[in-house]
């Protein structure tokens, strides 16, 4: 597998373009559009918040009933939850004005937004945003790059990734963006995430590497504790990097979903290390559990701590904070067995060892803590099960962002 270039555009058929639509912001792109020259086979995972977006119910509805997917329209600022009749309109107005531009049936056409819960889309500026986009669609880089952008909200930074492997001796292409600051919490994939890849694949395989994937990555993260109405992840296969349809749990197959967990790892610890607000991104690595579902429970349980966040802000060794959310967390474990670590770039430092704390150098453990990157590495000596969560600091920042969001 090689790293490249690129997000939605880099496989090929794929096209991409944004605008100006004005929903909500009014100096800024704020709709964007992926588009494949082909139908595609389409996967997805969505929220598992009972109250879902019209937009989840709309994409639910293509992924589960077997159609094909052609074309993905996205808008930030409204979110299209909680609006009743007008919303499932809004959604079906979006997708017969891309099948009036450019041909692809209305059934074929995904809906995505993001921003305030509970105000009604303009269905105006939808549908001029798409007859605008549908003449500007382009297969470059920089139009991916763009999209990208087009869908944040409070996000600080862009977030596209793209790699190739070989597949039978065809080279095939995987490219995702994403959008997550705040309401992220795992329980599905807690964000909006869009990914293209040219590879041959049966639908069946295609929503089961998806779908397992993302218990590793975008289920591992957490900014908040909460899971937005909106989460939709969205996978889009066109075939045309003509290998031999994958259809078999082979080798082939194992390439694939390698490739899958890699760009959904780093489309995860991107929008964790861009949480509302967040200076830090704040890993909790648990090792030698009794099972993946305790080790999956107790790095999640760390991250997810307010009062862990706001230690790590702090650059405060106070492990017993990560202790406590552990021991809360629903895992059953005996913290006589459990070693722990401060990690970063900085070093390594053992602040715990099987139900005592040791004397360690604070000043040591201050300048690992004030990383970019924190990990707080676990070790319960009760198994061999491991599992990676990924979270930020708590700062006063989310706070003001989230005071004044709809304003």
């Amino acid at each position: 597998m090689k790293v490249i270039d690129g997000g939605v555009t880099a496989a090929k058929g794929f096209e991409a373009a944004c605008c100006e639509a004005n929903i909500k912001y009014k100096d800024r792109t704020d709709m964007a559009m992926v588009y494949s020259v082909k139908p595609c086979e389409c996967a997805g995972t969505f929220t598992s918040n009972v109250v879902k977006a019209a937009c989840v119910q709309w994409d639910q509805k293509i992924v589960y009933s077997g159609e094909h997917m052609q074309a993905v329209v996205v808008n930030s600022g409204i979110a299209n939850a909680c609006t009743g009749k007008e919303g499932f309109e809004a959604c079906e107005s979006t997708a017969r004005a891309v099948e009036k531009e450019l041909g692809v049936p209305f059934a074929n056409v995904a809906v995505a937004s993001t921003g305030v819960i509970g105000m009604q889309l303009p269905v105006d500026k939808l549908v001029n945003g798409v007859a605008a986009m549908s003449k500007t669609l382009d297969g470059s880089l920089e139009a991916g790059t763009a999209a990208a952008k087009a869908i944040m909200t409070t996000d600080t930074i862009h977030k596209e990734v793209a790699v190739t492997f070989e597949i039978a001796g065809k080279t095939v292409t995987l490219g995702g963006m994403s959008k997550g600051s705040g309401m992220i919490h795992p329980n599905m994939c807690t964000m909006l995430g869009f990914l293209t890849t040219d590879l041959a694949i049966e639908k069946s395989l295609l929503q089961e590497a998806l779908s397992e994937v993302v218990k590793d990555t975008f289920n591992m993260i957490t900014v908040d504790g909460d899971t937005s109405t909106n989460d939709t992840l969205l996978i889009m296969a066109n075939g045309l990097a003509e290998n031999e349809t994958i259809s078999t749990k082979g080798a082939d197959y194992q390439t694939f979903v390698d490739a899958l967990f890699y760009v959904c790892e780093f489309l995860a610890k991107k929008m964790a290390g861009d949480g509302e607000g967040a200076s830090k991104l704040f890993e909790a690595k648990v090792v030698n559990a009794k099972s993946k579902e305790d080790a999956r429970t107790l790095s999640r349980s760390i991250v997810a701590s307010n009062l862990s966040k706001a230690a790590i802000y702090g650059c405060d060794a106070n492990f017993g904070r990560f202790l406590c959310a552990m021991g809360y967390s629903g895992a059953q474990f005996d913290q006589n067995d459990v070693e722990l670590f401060f990690e970063s770039k900085e070093g390594r430092l053992q602040v715990f060892d099987k139900g005592t704390p040791i004397v360690f150098d604070e000043e040591k453990a201050t300048k690992i803590l004030g990383a970019s990157e924190v990990t707080i590495y676990v070790d319960m000596h009760e198994g061999s099960e491991e599992a990676t969560a990924w979270g930020c600091d708590l700062t006063y920042d989310y706070v003001k962002i989230n005071a004044d969001y709809r304003s």
